[in-house]
């Protein structure tokens, strides 16, 4: 019966592949609500295991057959499971690093794993390939780091980042040192090119966090917009609305905004973060210069920030007299990093808009 059952898994190898990587994209979806909870950093850790056993395993084993060692009959899992993690990680990355992007500035970044999700089945046959699979999975766990550290630790920085990419390379040295150990010729002969693959993926990652091409995981927005008013009583946030064509929302054009003399205008962002996390963001209001075609900071407010509520810590700002003409605010990390921005035009008037009263998330 096993032996049926191995040589249709290997009859069937491709179609299989499909179905470990749906499988993996599934299981993202269905466990991953909250970047914090222990279900999800459970999902993650089970991947990272699984990469940490089947890798070495099927490089054992290719190792043994260059000895003339037959190959055994459940050879053929353990790509298959390998896919299955790396599928997962992919497909887990984007459900966070897309909650928390602003496609803006972090597209090249989403496009990177968007590439690797579908070239993880499209290079299935790869997954056999020592030097594919090894620079995937450590690729795979500074992704993971980067978000996972800030959710233990309950800091968020530079430091931080350091920190997250200390980690990677120590797990990864061990994750070498197994290879090494269970097939030391093969391992050899491809060594430097892991290294030279990791090397790449570290200077990625560097050149993403400080070009703040790197989504602020573990942060992300829930909700974000600028109001005529904002008041709160207790844990009721309400803004002072002005009327919108119904269209405007779904065509995702910027707010139209009518001032009076003398008016305010409020910036109102919800940021989630974990539970323990506490950190600074700011609120930088920017105008669009016609003239130079450029974005000029006009202020920025900061403010500190806690984690645990699921519709994320609010807070709000103000800018006094906003001068006509096209505008932004961004939500952004201490350490400069995007995590939303809300566009809208100021009009002056000389009677203020019909207005509405709105309850915050």
């Amino acid at each position: 019966m096993f032996r049926k059952f191995f040589a249709w898994v290997q009859k069937y190898e491709r179609h299989l592949s499909v179905a470990a990587m749906l499988g993996g994209i599934v299981a993202d979806q269905l466990l991953f609500h909250r970047i914090d909870l222990w279900q999800t950093q459970a999902v993650f850790a089970a991947y990272t295991l699984i990469c940490f056993i089947s890798i070495p395993l099927l490089h054992w084993i290719e190792e043994r057959a260059a000895r003339g060692i037959q190959r055994p009959r459940w050879r053929a899992l353990v790509p298959l499971a390998t896919q299955f993690a790396l599928g997962g990680f992919w497909s887990g990355f984007l459900v966070f690093y897309g909650r928390s992007a602003v496609l803006g500035a972090s597209w090249p970044f989403l496009t990177v794993l968007i590439l690797i999700l579908i070239g993880n089945e499209y290079f299935a046959k790869y997954h056999t390939r020592l030097v594919f699979t090894s620079v995937l999975f450590f690729f795979a766990l500074y992704s993971y780091a980067i978000f996972a550290v800030p959710v233990y630790t309950g800091t968020l920085g530079p430091w931080t980042f350091l920190g997250s990419s200390v980690l990677t390379l120590g797990l990864f040295a061990l994750f070498t040192m197994l290879l090494r150990f269970l097939g030391h010729s093969r391992f050899k002969s491809a060594v430097w090119r892991i290294h030279v693959g990791s090397v790449a993926v570290v200077v990625f990652m560097v050149t993403a966090y400080f070009t703040s091409i790197l989504p602020p995981l573990p942060l992300s927005a829930k909700a974000v917009g600028v109001y005529h008013g904002i008041s709160h009583d207790g844990d009721i946030y309400t803004a002072r609305v002005e009327a919108r064509p119904w269209y405007a929302g779904l065509l995702g054009l910027p707010a139209q905004l009518h001032t009076v003399p003398g008016e305010s205008l409020y910036a109102y962002s919800a940021v989630f973060a974990p539970i323990k996390l506490s950190t600074t963001i700011s609120h930088e209001w920017q105008k669009y210069n016609e003239t130079t075609k450029t974005w000029i900071t006009v202020s920025a407010i900061s403010f500190p920030i806690s984690g645990g509520r699921d519709g994320g810590y609010r807070g709000y700002s103000a800018k006094a007299e906003p001068a006509p003409g096209t505008w932004r605010v961004n939500v952004k990390t201490a350490d400069g990093r995007l995590i939303a921005r809300v566009s809208f035009a100021v009009t002056a008037v000389v009677l203020p808009p019909v207005q509405t009263d709105k309850v915050l998330n």
